[in-house]
């Protein structure tokens, strides 16, 4: 990868990282849902007067939104009130990839290597020594809606993959049309209408400070460089590059929350995220073409 594209990489997985902790900035006085319908509504405002709608099916879209607004960043800004550090809910959402590892073989019939295998064991023994060694910092209803929220991101990847499209940032930018609607009519299902008015009347500087960060540099900005520079690179170069996100999440939680991980928790953090790194990470063309060849 080109030193420029390396930095420009680690920038955006530090931003992405740092905005776990700006997510709790924003849902300290305003409820989760509503909040993060205001940073989709950001987001998708005015960028989509600029950006042509992709070549898909409006359902592909709905469904998009309604996944990675509710389902994932509504679910995982939620875990955070209800008790998960910021630091911790980035690291549990990134289970996504064991999650997505195990409907591949199961949905769909996927060859497993030794070495995804040895991964996943490692990720799982760690998620658990992560549960049972907490000091505060994991809660059962918080653990549960990050495993919605992770859950949720594989079913993304499906929804994404079943659309076939080739614009992956303008599917981003006009999916994320659909997320805001489903986000307050849920809150309202939940709190009642008098939650809406409740956000306004509680919604500060700080709360704006931290919306428009997720959806300027985390959502815009990020995924554009994201996505251009899964254009450019095999996904061997830059998945792996996501590992990077847990780590600054837990830094940034250490700086601006006081979040301290227990001694147990750290090695189960690196154990977990070194498992993560071995499901991630492709195999190489040739293991590729005898997995094939083996299957042919």
């Amino acid at each position: 990868m080109v030193r420029n594209d390396l930095l420009l990489a680690i920038v955006v997985m530090a931003i992405w990282g740092f905005n776990f902790s700006m997510i709790k900035l924003g849902i300290t006085e305003v409820n989760p849902l509503v909040a993060t319908a205001a940073r989709f509504t950001l987001a998708v405002i005015p960028a989509i007067f600029f950006i042509r709608r992709p070549n898909v099916a409006w359902r592909y879209l709905f469904a998009y939104g309604l996944v990675f607004g509710v389902g994932i960043w509504g679910m995982a800004s939620w875990s955070i009130t209800a008790g998960l550090s910021s630091g911790m809910s980035s690291v549990l959402l990134s289970s996504n990839a064991l999650i997505s590892m195990a409907a591949g073989v199961w949905l769909q019939k996927e060859h497993v290597s030794k070495r995804k295998i040895i991964g996943a064991v490692a990720a799982l023994v760690a998620l658990l020594i992560l549960v049972s060694a907490t000091n505060g910092n994991i809660t059962p209803q918080g653990l549960m809606l990050i495993m919605i929220a992770a859950t949720s991101w594989t079913i993304m990847g499906m929804i994404v993959k079943a659309s076939k499209t080739t614009q992956a940032f303008a599917f981003n930018v006009w999916g994320m049309l659909f997320a805001p609607i489903p986000l307050v009519l849920f809150a309202m299902s939940i709190y009642g209408s008098n939650i809406i008015f409740e956000a306004i009347a509680a919604w500060d500087m700080k709360t704006t400070v931290a919306i428009v960060f997720q959806a300027y540099p985390t959502t815009l900005l990020g995924y554009w460089v994201w996505n251009r520079l899964l254009i450019r690179y095999p996904l061997s170069m830059t998945a792996p590059l996501t590992l990077l996100v847990p780590i600054f999440a837990l830094i940034s939680g250490y700086f601006m929350y006081d979040e301290v991980l227990s001694l147990a928790q750290v090695v189960a953090c690196i154990m977990f995220l070194i498992g993560i790194g071995f499901i991630v990470k492709p195999a190489s063309t040739r293991k590729s073409q005898q997995i094939q060849s083996s299957h042919s």
